[in-house]
């Protein structure tokens, strides 16, 4: 079955057409690639009007660390964080802004502000106001796949059958999310590379990527310098992984994502148009 194409103000996401980019600015001092580096809004300004320039489809805003072993923030310091960046982009560009939040004060807020889309790792698990918030938003809304929270997810996550155990996950979180008023056609899934997952789990799911498709929701795959590639490559910086990222950008696209979450979104557009001819071809 055809995924329906997804408007966000006038920005049209045809699923069948080609694979989109996320591109992520974090306005956070301890992002685990890019923290500190765009904190101010005029700085995450000039990041957005770059990777917009870049080939991005959609902005990721992010006031929260997500990396494995952080500290959650208060909503009152995520708000200070991300409120000024997305009012300060919204002022220079028309592209859609997603605001990654598992708070629904946040997701309300930067809504208000300009936001169009809400990234939720917890997939409406943290908050027991976000479902209700985004029904009544009725913006689109990424569920994701984690094992536990940030500051525990990498310790020592097991699993039997990594890719069910995740589909049925989602497949669940579809179900709850429509049932609290959430249109179906607003929901997209992500398996949660490298949030509580082994090296062996996340080179899985990207590999069977496409057996999620089942769930008839379009699919984002972040994987942008995350940790599991240096265990692969050597590479320990993160923001020397950019090459490796295309790897598993290039194969997760060829295995049905429709959308991935990139820090370096010019070399991604690159690999995208090469591997969407491919399929396109076939």
């Amino acid at each position: 079955m055809a995924l329906s194409s997804l408007s966000i103000e006038g920005h049209i996401f045809r699923w069948d057409i080609r694979t989109y980019i996320m591109g992520v600015i974090n306005v956070t001092p301890d992002s685990f690639s890019d923290g500190g580096d765009f904190f101010s809004p005029e700085e995450a300004r000039r990041q957005a009007v770059s990777l917009i320039a870049a080939g991005a489809d959609i902005l990721d805003i992010g006031g929260e660390s997500t990396r494995p072993f952080s500290e959650p923030v208060s909503v009152r310091e995520e708000l200070r964080r991300v409120i000024p960046a997305i009012r300060e982009i919204r002022r220079s560009t028309k592209c859609p802004i997603s605001v990654d939040t598992v708070k629904a004060e946040v997701a309300r807020a930067s809504v208000y502000e300009g936001a169009n889309f809400i990234n939720d790792i917890s997939a409406l698990r943290f908050d027991p106001e976000m479902a209700k918030t985004v029904a009544s938003l009725e913006v689109p809304v990424l569920l994701m796949h984690m094992k536990g929270t940030p500051r525990d997810m990498q310790v020592n996550p097991q699993y039997g059958d990594v890719i069910g155990e995740v589909k049925s996950f989602l497949k669940d979180r579809i179900e709850w999310a429509r049932s609290k008023g959430i249109s179906k056609e607003k929901i997209l899934i992500d398996p949660g590379i490298g949030f509580g997952k082994r090296l062996q789990d996340n080179l899985a799911l990207i590999n069977h990527l496409n057996e999620f498709q089942e769930l008839d929701v379009p699919i984002v795959v972040g994987a942008s310098r995350k940790a599991f590639l240096g265990s692969i490559t050597g590479i320990k910086e993160p923001k020397k992984r950019d090459v490796a990222t295309l790897g598993a950008v290039a194969v997760a696209a060829l295995r049905g994502a429709n959308m991935v979450r990139v820090h370096n979104v010019g070399l991604t557009r690159q690999v995208l148009q090469v591997v969407d001819a491919i399929r396109r071809s076939g």
